[in-house]
């Protein structure tokens, strides 16, 4: 190379697997070995002596499915069967729940002259642990009148008491969802309002000097103008409630659990260390397709520009 090439390019193959070297090995440790690791043990029996297989019951209602034995488990138990029925119901509730929400909010505070201040409280659950945010809201379903925020509310208007989280599924489920929906708008409402504000405002001037009302507006140039971050969101919380744990887990309710709820009991609770596994399979495959989706459409956006 000429003597004014910069010295960067000047490095050949070896230099730059240098510098991302250390961050392959991390991941090489921290995530491809434990996910092949999962796969493996997730066609092992629960005490991982041998292939799922050997678990097989010989009654004729309980078909064996071989090497394949833990994910017949998990897709046919009636505690497999609520677990993704429920994440189903999370995936169709909060999703939509907080991407709609979150655009109204990011629409509305940015109309109003304390628009900083109100975005500041609808993002302050976002600064509270899953945890907390669980117990907090466990005050508030709390069957006591006296402590529960719901039922004080209920009993004000001569209503009695209710156990919310007791309630049968899927309406107690849908509580949690709430929950979610209450800590996750936040977020949304951030990204969304910050593509809001992107949008040229002489476009929107234009548009209204020539007698398009607000709805018009908003539909026919704020949307369009939002469908790429809309659709980043989308798949950033899908993966989101795909994982969703914290709340499920501190607000346990009757058959409430999610995938991965499920997972941490039948490896801890149980010591069915393959079924645990298979359920941890499951979930990656669910969340693996959105992250390759998510990462296709932003490499398309940066071939855009």
């Amino acid at each position: 190379m000429s003597s004014t090439t910069p010295m960067i390019m000047r490095q050949g193959r070896t230099v730059p697997w240098l510098y991302v070297g250390p961050a392959l090995i991390i991941m090489l440790i921290f995530v491809v070995y434990p996910t092949l690791r999962t796969t493996y043990l997730s066609f092992r029996n629960d005490s991982d002596s041998g292939w799922a297989s050997s678990d097989c019951s010989n009654a004729e209602d309980a078909p064996c499915a071989g090497v394949f034995e833990n994910y017949r488990r998990a897709f046919t138990s009636d505690s497999g069967q609520i677990a993704l029925r429920n994440t189903a119901l999370w995936l169709i509730i909060m999703v939509p729940g907080t991407v709609v929400l979150g655009l109204l909010l990011a629409v509305l505070t940015d109309r109003v002259a304390y628009g900083s201040v109100a975005k500041s409280i609808i993002f302050l659950p976002m600064a509270i642990s899953f945890v907390g945010a669980s117990i907090i809201w466990r005050f508030v379903y709390d069957p006591n009148a006296n402590i529960g925020l719901l039922n004080a509310i209920l009993k004000l208007f001569g209503g009695d008491a209710k156990a919310w989280l007791a309630t049968s599924p899927p309406g107690n489920t849908f509580l949690l969802i709430v929950v979610g929906i209450w800590v996750w708008t936040g977020f949304t409402m951030t990204i969304l309002a910050a593509a809001l504000r992107s949008i040229p405002e002489e476009i929107l001037e234009a548009a209204r000097v020539d007698g398009a009302n607000e709805l018009q507006v908003f539909f026919r140039i704020m949307l369009p103008h939002l469908l790429p971050t809309i659709a980043v969101v989308l798949t950033t919380m899908t993966i989101n409630t795909l994982k969703i744990f914290d709340i499920v887990w501190v607000l346990k309710g009757i058959d409430t659990d999610v995938i991965a709820t499920r997972m941490v009991s039948e490896l801890y609770l149980y010591n069915n260390d393959g079924l645990a596994a298979a359920y941890a399979v499951i979930l990656i495959l669910l969340i693996v397709p959105v992250m390759i989706l998510n990462v296709r459409r932003f490499n398309a956006e940066e071939a855009a520009r």
